[in-house]
């Protein structure tokens, strides 16, 4: 079977298309994972990140620290910690990563400290 002019230049042209848009492909390629490997540079030297924390007291110092105390007494198994920022005393618990994990603790510590809630931090 014999090609025309015209088939050979169709397959040439289709051959020549596909190589090209193989090349394109990669080039592309290459341009995301460049990309992918600028962002992860950016997110390691620039720490913007929301974490969660359960609020159990804002008040006087010695409250909070009585709060802390009753709270630890309670659940061992998380962080507690007092932060002032004038002019009250806080009582926060945990740096949770997502609000679900937080919104779960929360119904388990609603239990016993009702005034409980969920704060938003940028660190």
């Amino acid at each position: 079977m014999k090609l025309t002019s015209k088939k050979r230049y169709l397959n040439f042209l289709l051959i020549f298309v596909l190589f090209a848009g193989t090349l394109f492909a990669q080039s592309e390629n290459e341009k995301i994972d460049n990309l992918i490997t600028q962002k992860r540079s950016f997110n390691k030297h620039n720490k913007n990140t929301i974490v969660y924390k359960i609020q159990l007291y804002n008040g006087s110092e010695s409250q909070a620290y009585k709060i802390k105390s009753n709270f630890q007494s309670s659940f061992p198994e998380y962080k507690t910690k007092i932060i002032y920022k004038s002019p009250e005393w806080k009582t926060q618990v945990g740096d949770f990563e997502t609000r679900l994990e937080a919104d779960k603790v929360l119904l388990i510590i609603k239990e016993e400290f009702s005034g409980a809630i969920v704060l938003e931090e940028n660190i």
